[in-house]
Order: C-alpha cells, then sequence, then structure tokens
C-alpha cells in the first residue's frame, strides 16, 4: 500500500495536483505562519501555470467581484462597469482565512461551487481554535501543515502534462464513500474530491484505470485532515483450516480498511484531537475572543455603505453616493449650476462595526456538598481561565454562593492578581444557594448589559441545590427557584456554560442548564487543566 508521501514531497504533489485542475479540487488549506517555507510554498504558486490573486478577509465586494468605475461614469453619464480580483485571477489567494467571517466566507463558496475558481486559503492561526470558517474548508480537497518543514528541503514542482484521468470504478467508489464514513465524515463532497485526486494520479502514471495505490494515495491526501473518529480496531476472527488457503486478491479495489488505515496514517499523532476541538469555533466566528458585534455609525470596522436617511448622526459616504446617482445623469435635469442631480434615493450611509468588551460571570459552588478537592480543582480550572481572559483583555466577575448567600466577592475588573486574590480566599462549606447564585450573576449581567458590555455566565456547581431563595432548607424549592432563574436568564440571552463539578454527573444539571439555553459539561474525573480545557473550547462555542 503507498500511501501519500511525507515533507516536501507531499507538499510538491498537493502543489501538482491542485495546478491540475484548479476549480475541480476547489482550493488547498495551508496551515502556517508567515515565514520563508510559506513563502515558498506560495512561491511556487505563483511560477505554476495559473493566474493568482491575492485577497483578504475583508476586501470589499467591489474590488473582488467588480463594480461601477465612478470617473468614467461621471464624464459620460452612462454606466461603467470595472472587473474585480475574481474576473483577473483563477486561483485566490486568502490570507488571514482564520480571520474570515462566515458572510465573506460564502461569496467564495459561491465562487467555487460555479466551478469557476480555486481557493488557496493561507490559515496563521495560532491554535486549533483559530480555524477557517467550516463552509470554506469543506470545500477545499487539500491540506498542508507546514509547521517543522525547512525551507532548504524545498525543490523542484514541476509541471504534470495534461493527460486525461484515469477511469474509476462503482466499486472504487463505494470503497471511498465506506472508508471516508469510517473516519466519521457525513458529507459526500470529500469522496468525489478523492476519487478525482486518484483519477489524476493514475492518469499521470499512464494508468487507464485507477489502481490501489491511487486510491490509497487520494485517501490520504483528502480524507485523513477530515477524520472525526477513529475506528475501533476489530478482534481477529479464529482461525481455521479454511483461512489457512491461499485466497485471490483483488487489486483492482482495495477494502475500506485499507483506505482508513491510508488516511490515519497520514495525521499526525495529535491532529484528530485538535480538529475536534476546534469544532466548536465554527460556531462562534463572529464572537472568537471578545464581544457581540455592534453595528455603530461613527466607529469601529468600515461596512459596506447602505441606502439610508441623512437624520441626526448619520454620515454620508459621497464615493458610494456618487457611484450610485452616476448611472442617471443623462435621464435627470440638472440644476442650473449644479454639477449633478441628487435625489434622496441616491445617498448612501456609511456603516461601522466594534466589538464590544466581555464581561466572564465566574459563580462558583463553595458549599460543602461540593468536596474540598473538587472545590480546589476548580478553583484551578478558574485561575487558568482567568489567564487566558487577561490575555484576550476580557472583564471577569467573581461570585461565590455558600450557604444561605450569594456575594460578589469581586467586580468586573481586568486586574488578575485581585482576581486570584479573592478566588483563594473563597472558604468553603455550608449549604447550596444555588438561585442566590444565579440571582446575583443575572444582576451582574444585567449592569454589563447596561455598560454596553456583552456578559457570558460560566456556573460551576455539583447541582444539589438545597436553599430556596427564602432561605429555607427545602431541596424542591431550592432547585424550582434555580430553574425559574435561569428562565429568565435565558430570556436576557445571557450566554451560558453549566460545569457540573461533581464527583458523578449530577441527574438535574442537564435540566437546569436547558432552562439556561447553555452547555452542559460533565467533567466528574477532571484535573483543574483539564477542565479549563474543555471550559474553555465550550466557551468559544457558546459565547
Amino acid at each position: 500500500m503507498n500511501a501519500a508521501p511525507e515533507g516536501w514531497d507531499r507538499v510538491a504533489l498537493v502543489l501538482r495536483l491542485f495546478a491540475a485542475d484548479p476549480a475541480g479540487f476547489g482550493g488547498i488549506w495551508i496551515r502556517a505562519r508567515h515565514g520563508p517555507v510559506r513563502q515558498g510554498v506560495i512561491a511556487v504558486l505563483r511560477a505554476l501555470d495559473l493566474r493568482l490573486g491575492d485577497i483578504h478577509p475583508h476586501v470589499s465586494d467591489e474590488a473582488l467581484f467588480g463594480g461601477r468605475d465612478l470617473t468614467a461614469m461621471l464624464a459620460t453619464g452612462r454606466l461603467v462597469e470595472t472587473g474585480g480580483i475574481a474576473t483577473r485571477a483563477d486561483v485566490l489567494a486568502l490570507s488571514m482565512a482564520e480571520r474570515a467571517t462566515p458572510g465573506f466566507a460564502a461569496r467564495l463558496t459561491g465562487l467555487i461551487d460555479a466551478g469557476l475558481h480555486g481557493v488557496v486559503a493561507l490559515d496563521e492561526g495560532a491554535s486549533c481554535e483559530e480555524l477557517p470558517p467550516h463552509g470554506l474548508t469543506e470545500r477545499l480537497a487539500f491540506f498542508l501543515d507546514l509547521d517543522g518543514l525547512s525551507h532548504r528541503e524545498s525543490g523542484e514542482v514541476g509541471t504534470w502534462a495534461p493527460d486525461p484521468p484515469a477511469e474509476l470504478t462503482p466499486e472504487q467508489i463505494t470503497d471511498l464513500a465506506a472508508a471516508a464514513s469510517g473516519l466519521g465524515i457525513a458529507s459526500l463532497r470529500p469522496v468525489l474530491m478523492a476519487a478525482r485526486a486518484a483519477r489524476h494520479l493514475a492518469g499521470q502514471a499512464g494508468r487507464e484505470r485507477v489502481a490501489t495505490e491511487d486510491l490509497t494515495c487520494a485517501a490520504a491526501l483528502v480524507l485523513a485532515h477530515r477524520a472525526r473518529t477513529a475506528p475501533a480496531p476489530e478482534a481477529p476472527p479464529p482461525e481455521t483450516e479454511e483461512s489457512h488457503s491461499p485466497v485471490p486478491q483483488n487489486t483492482a479495489s482495495p477494502p475500506e480498511e485499507l483506505l482508513i488505515d491510508a488516511a490515519q496514517a497520514a495525521l499526525p499523532a495529535d491532529l484528530l484531537a485538535q480538529l475536534q476541538a476546534g469544532q466548536r469555533q465554527r460556531a462562534a466566528q463572529t464572537t472568537t475572543g471578545s464581544g457581540a458585534r455592534q453595528a455603530h455609525n461613527r466607529r469601529g470596522r468600515p461596512l459596506a455603505a447602505q441606502n439610508g436617511r441623512l437624520t441626526s448622526g448619520a454620515r454620508l459616504d459621497v464615493i458610494a453616493t456618487l457611484r450610485a446617482a452616476a448611472p442617471w445623469q443623462g435621464l435627470r435635469p440638472r440644476p442650473k449650476g449644479m454639477a449633478l442631480a441628487l435625489r434622496p434615493s441616491d445617498f448612501r450611509i456609511r456603516r461601522f462595526e466594534h466589538r464590544s468588551d466581555r464581561l466572564l460571570i465566574f459563580a462558583v459552588d463553595a458549599s460543602g456538598s461540593a468536596a474540598m478537592a473538587r472545590l480546589a480543582e476548580a478553583k484551578g480550572a478558574v485561575e487558568i481561565l482567568l489567564g487566558q481572559a487577561y490575555a484576550r483583555r476580557d472583564h471577569v466577575a467573581l461570585i461565590g454562593f455558600r450557604r444561605c448567600e450569594a456575594s460578589l466577592l469581586l467586580p468586573p475588573t481586568r486586574s488578575l492578581i485581585q482576581t486570584r486574590k479573592r478566588l483563594t480566599a473563597l472558604p468553603g462549606g455550608g449549604g447550596t444557594p444555588l438561585a442566590a447564585g444565579l440571582v446575583a450573576a443575572r444582576a451582574e449581567a444585567q449592569a454589563a448589559r447596561r455598560r454596553g458590555m456583552s456578559p457570558a455566565l460560566i456556573l460551576l456547581t455539583d447541582g444539589r441545590a438545597n436553599v430556596a431563595l427564602d432561605g429555607s432548607g427545602n431541596r424542591a424549592n431550592a432547585m424550582g427557584d434555580a430553574s425559574r432563574v435561569a428562565r429568565q436568564m435565558a430570556d436576557d440571552r445571557v450566554s451560558a456554560m453549566v460545569i457540573d463539578t461533581g464527583a458523578r454527573p449530577s441527574a438535574t444539571l442537564p435540566g437546569l442548564a436547558d432552562a439556561l439555553a447553555a452547555t452542559y459539561l460533565p467533567l466528574p474525573h477532571a484535573d483543574a487543566r483539564r477542565m479549563s480545557g474543555a471550559i474553555a473550547r465550550a466557551l468559544e462555542g457558546a459565547v
């Protein structure tokens, strides 16, 4: 079985395959920080027979797809269209792909689905949580991780003659589909991409039909990085007399196990864990690492201008307004002494977008039911997360609840030292006033909203509520009060997650998480570091 080559040989093979059919393969996802290795790969792409265009996640639609030539329209009074980058290039090189928004990715996938362009997504993410949008990477056939490669190893890539691809049998397509299913790949798109790669590999080898080595190599190149599960090894069948008899081998179509093995052999040891950890990030493209996006008319990142009225506080986008008015100048009567005839429908208003500050509200159960060992682990997890929040410049508030009340141990702050001191001094013991903790957290979230912040609640508890809001020790009333406050917080649209820190998963916390519209994470056997890692990943997907 010949799997895909490694190192620079793998890079060269992927680049040759992509150059043979850029639109058919969709593109390449290249994960690498800026450096000589990445620059070398880009230089090779430019040297290939490809029309390459450079774009970034904030390129305007006019620059990408084309628009109107304002100067020519004002001079002629007619509509004059200009071409964009997409009209001048067959392959689009997207830098900082991990920062692409789902909306921008959707525009790129439209070009890919139309069979007009290929995309080279240059992913500069520093961690497994920083990934390009899933809708884009799903359409890119190949993945290259340049980490660990040396630019001294680079060599000639060369090009392939336009030989016709080899034929693929229905049985071989079935094997590829079964291998993809065994790797946890639900989409059929990677199967079609792998089939296309196998046909090109066989055609360039001078074969009329796809062979075993072509399928295994294609599976390693296209399916490996998409794996979501690792199939459990099957127990070997008991030996019988018949098992020793020679069995003729079918070399035309390998079984799905060979393709799965080829794909798994191409995986780095921790890639599955990294990709699974990064799945939640796809649902949080608008909030990763900061607060919610908010429209503004004065400050922030510029957005496309839109039709509007010149009300108080609105800012006119002069260029966009002129572009909208120019095509109609030949039809409009021009006022005396005026160079242009403008109508209210021509007005385009400038828009901006900025991110609000995020407030992470840690509500920690310090009751006696939370055993001291578990409380210590919860404190350790919070302390690790505090360091991560400090790096993202998030604000942090700390609430502790025990006995009959909840108290705000630390109001919103960015001081890591003060938060650690208050957390360390948090005592344990007494009842579990869970509802009181939620009331305090809700009040803090509402105050944060009034200050223009985006609140998020992280509740760490074992779920054994036994103190109601009126101070009585009734478990049923205590859980009922907690559920009622949780539903109120859900109505307030406060992002939240519930961390079960009990020795065993609680039977009541999943229901509380549902009422809170929160993510539920049972972590009965996790230490502080594993707990903080799970919380951090869930936070990126929930906030």
